[in-house]
């Protein structure tokens, strides 16, 4: 899998004459796997087409703040919330001016001061605008935020200067924007994710499961492999595409996932309990289809094996993540489940709440371990997943 497989990157281009390069630098993103949405100021649209942008990107290319239909669906906010890094490439003098300022004066500056996933800018300009007090000082700001700089390079310019000043080649450009996702702590480790629901037959026909799609867990996986981690699935029955790198392991049942985990337990680094796997199971299925009548019919339930707990409880056992699915007493729940099954960390979301949770594309949780809860706020299963990757690596690898 590339760098940037799954990763949303917008490119703002600006008003230099190396905004030329900007479909290159598109091309060269989108061979890392990334999908590219563009920001095209209006200094960037003399030198640049918003239809050879968008026929590169294959998106629509954003120009306009007070865009009415833009607003309804992919405004400055949205825009910025869809984003995994920015990327302003060329960026004048006059862009990197109004950033220090803090201005919000087009829709790129507004985008950036909107978001809080990572920035980087590389400049493109004359070699004496370039190395003026001004514009240095102004890097200077953007660096103390935390704005990554991409140098430009010495050499040639159009206005036939020599000096640096020139955009950095769209190669290295990219490079460095997959840099930013690069993650050494989960580099070569193994990684056992269990998803989806599991299924308990009644009879051939019917069973007993829950709405479970397995998008939260795919979306673990997806950021374990983009780590650089050795990725295990045990998968019940789930409604998304899975993800090719990895080791995958189908089963139906409660008992079926239970034994396919603890095949594959050992050397395992970390173990993520992501299936909604069932707590009870039909005593007695039915070998034919049960036929309706008028009578009452009664099936007994029994209790699964609890998968979660007693991997919790062997000797070498990996750091393990849990998840509660609850409607009610979350918190309260959640600690408990922390504690009753000897967990590292427990992952609480509402699934009470019909736009999140199973099925949807989106969550809401809360990372919980012994010392610390942590809010993550409603956001795609996507970033969820590299955000739970990232909190597990700082306090557990």
């Amino acid at each position: 899998m590339s760098i940037l497989t799954n990763k949303c990157i917008v490119l703002g281009v600006s008003g230099s004459i190396a905004a030329y390069k900007s479909p290159d630098i598109v091309r060269r993103l989108q061979d890392l796997g990334a999908e590219v949405r563009v920001i095209l100021t209006q200094g960037g649209a003399k030198f640049i087409t918003e239809l050879s942008l968008q026929a590169t990107s294959k998106n629509k290319v954003q120009n306009n703040l007070w865009d009415k239909e833009a607003e309804l669906s992919m405004g400055h906010i949205e825009l910025a919330k869809w984003a995994d890094a920015l990327l302003i490439a060329p960026a004048s003098a006059n862009t990197i001016a109004n950033l220090a300022a803090g201005k919000a004066c087009d829709l790129l500056s507004s985008v950036i001061l909107a978001s809080d996933c990572p920035t980087l800018i590389a400049p493109a300009m004359n070699q004496q605008m370039y190395t003026s007090n001004s514009v240095q000082d102004n890097l200077a700001t953007l660096v103390q935020r935390g704005i990554q700089i991409i140098d430009p390079e010495n050499g040639v310019q159009a206005c036939g200067d020599i000096g640096e000043g020139r955009l950095a080649e769209s190669d290295e450009i990219a490079k460095q924007v997959g840099l930013m996702f690069q993650s050494t702590k989960m580099s070569g480790k193994k990684v056992l994710i269990t998803l989806g629901a599991t299924i308990e037959a009644i009879d051939p026909v019917r069973y007993l499961s829950n709405h479970s799609s397995g998008k939260m867990g795919m979306a673990l996986a997806d950021a374990c492999i983009e780590a650089g981690a050795q990725v295990t699935l045990i998968l019940g029955d789930v409604s998304t595409s899975i993800s090719k790198p990895s080791k995958q392991i189908f089963v139906t049942s409660a008992e079926q996932m239970y034994r396919s985990v603890m095949e594959n337990i050992n050397d395992q680094t970390i173990f993520i309990a992501c299936a909604a796997v069932s707590d009870y199971s039909v005593k007695n299925p039915k070998n034919h289809k049960i036929k309706k009548s008028d009578k009452t019919l009664t099936i007994e339930l029994v209790p699964t094996k609890d998968i979660l707990k007693d991997v919790c409880q062997l000797p070498q056992k990996p750091i393990c993540i849990g998840f509660a699915a609850e409607t009610q007493n979350l918190l309260e729940n959640a600690n408990n489940k922390l504690k009753n099954k000897g967990c590292d960390a427990i992952i609480l979301n509402d699934v009470s709440c019909t736009d999140l949770g199973f099925k949807s594309d989106e969550n809401e949780v809360v990372f919980i371990d012994q010392k610390s809860s942590i809010k993550l706020a409603k956001n795609s299963k996507q970033k969820l997943g590299r955000k739970i990757i990232e909190i597990i690596s700082e306090k557990f690898l």
